[in-house]
């Protein structure tokens, strides 16, 4: 991996706690001093700064819909307010930024209200925007050369998914120019501007987003994820305390674990820096020092090796037989269609030769769409059977070492048996470097414990 002296660029990321308050601002301030190849810098709205302490995002969310609801949203306006004031003073900064953030929420709470999600993103967005502002004017009271970069300005275009906003391609090359500009941008995360100069947003978690974007736009040497741990764990520390830490992976390994609940990174992030090529490090803003967690496009490995194990719940399956299934042309793409008629994505959907399953999200399939779709399957497809299996979690075991090796189902399946997980089904991934096992949401954490035991506790 490259790093970088001073001809170099680094995109840095830092999350919401990592900008929760002036404190951690100012730690920002001196990683940022660190290395001047760390030139564009992206952040989050302020995080919790403490447990019971509410985002800004969250925030500006209850502010949205107090304002949808006919109110004038006011308590709500003068809290995320008085929430950046505290930043604004422990940092020593003038006044001048406080007034602009107010007069900023004022104006996005008078705007047109006629298009729910519209509005809602255009405040959500105020979190990001503002912070950034105030964020480029402590790096000037510390004597850092910085200035807030307008996404619409910069060419940040996105699409007109209001609050599932994607990038559109001709963004990369607008962005591109931000790589000539001198000292150090400091760019809001999250949001962007359709084609017709509305906010749009990107999905939570998206500041991920805007810096994978931005490195890739400005050929970065590095992108970095600064938040509040030191690396990626291959397990869930919350779930295994013990769980060790992975000092390398690569780019299709980290794809599997964030999206089967590795919490650390957002998994559409990594698609624009695996586009570009760039490698990506996530490190803590606590302990920079920290070497932190490298993901690259290639590692080496050994056969057999697991990285890690993930988990998420909240899946159910719909299992359908029918005798002699697979000898029915287009009966899986029609099962697929129904599911698609009712806006509907699939994670999985492993199948047999009279049957197949699909793994949907569990809050995506309500008693309404699960009546509609099974009248359909029984009337269009003839099925036999019909069972909905709610409440189910997935876990997987992921590793690039798991590629053509014999055993690793054997150890992972007897691993669940002796810890008394009943296993609902079984998916490997076509890369064959993951495998999907689902169980039962109430023995997820014992499946991880588990599978950690098998495959960590014995190298």
């Amino acid at each position: 991996m490259k790093t970088t002296d001073g001809n170099g660029l680094i995109v840095a990321k830092f999350g919401g706690t990592s900008v929760a308050d002036a404190v951690q601002i100012r730690k920002v301030c001196d990683i940022v001093r660190m290395n001047p190849a760390r030139r564009v810098i992206v952040v989050s709205a302020p995080g919790k700064r403490t447990a019971a302490d509410t985002k800004v995002t969250d925030m500006l969310i209850a502010c949205a819909e107090a304002r949808l609801a006919g109110g004038t949203a006011e308590s709500e306006r003068k809290a995320i307010v008085e929430r950046y004031a505290d930043i604004q003073r422990a940092a020593g900064v003038g006044e001048g930024v406080l007034a602009e953030i107010e007069k900023d929420l004022r104006r996005r709470l008078d705007s047109g209200r006629s298009h729910r999600g519209r509005f809602l993103d255009l405040l959500k967005a105020a979190g990001e925007d503002n912070n950034a502002r105030l964020v480029a004017e402590i790096f000037r009271h510390c004597g850092v050369e910085a200035r807030y970069v307008d996404p619409r300005e910069a060419g940040m275009l996105l699409s007109d998914e209001f609050g599932n906003a994607m990038v559109l391609p001709e963004a990369y090359e607008r962005l591109a120019a931000l790589r000539k500009e001198p000292g150090v941008l400091i760019f809001p995360g999250f949001f962007g501007y359709t084609r017709k100069g509305e906010v749009a947003t990107f999905p939570r978690g998206g500041s991920d987003i805007t810096g994978a974007i931005l490195a890739a736009a400005l050929r970065a040497d590095l992108y970095e994820n600064f938040t509040d741990v030191d690396s990626v764990f291959a397990a869930d520390p919350r779930i295994v305390p013990a769980a060790q830490p992975i000092e390398l992976l690569t780019y299709r390994e980290m794809r599997e674990l964030a999206y089967a609940g590795f919490g650390v990174f957002h998994d559409e992030a990594i698609v624009p820096a695996v586009r570009a090529g760039i490698p990506i490090c996530i490190r803590n803003t606590n302990r920079p020092e920290a070497p932190g967690t490298r993901i690259v496009p290639r590692r080496p490995y050994q056969g057999g090796e697991v990285l890690g194990v993930a988990s998420a719940d909240g899946f159910c399956a719909v299992y359908v037989d029918k005798y002699l299934m697979n000898r029915e042309v287009g009966f899986g793409r029609r099962l697929l269609q129904m599911l698609e008629d009712e806006g509907l994505s699939y994670e999985h959907a492993p199948s047999g030769i009279d049957n197949m399953s699909v793994i949907l999200r569990e809050k995506d399939f309500t008693a309404e769409r699960e009546e509609k779709i099974g009248k359909r399957i029984r009337g269009e497809l003839g099925a036999e059977n019909i069972e909905i299996d709610r409440g189910l979690a997935l876990v997987m075991i992921v590793g690039e070492g798991m590629h053509y090796t014999v055993g690793v189902a054997a150890r992972a399946t007897a691993a669940l048996a002796q810890a008394g997980v009943n296993i609902e089904m079984l998916n490997q991934g076509s890369s064959e470097i993951s495998m999907m096992f689902g169980v039962k949401a109430m023995d997820r954490k014992k499946a991880v414990q588990a599978l950690y035991a098998a495959f960590f506790n014995r190298q």
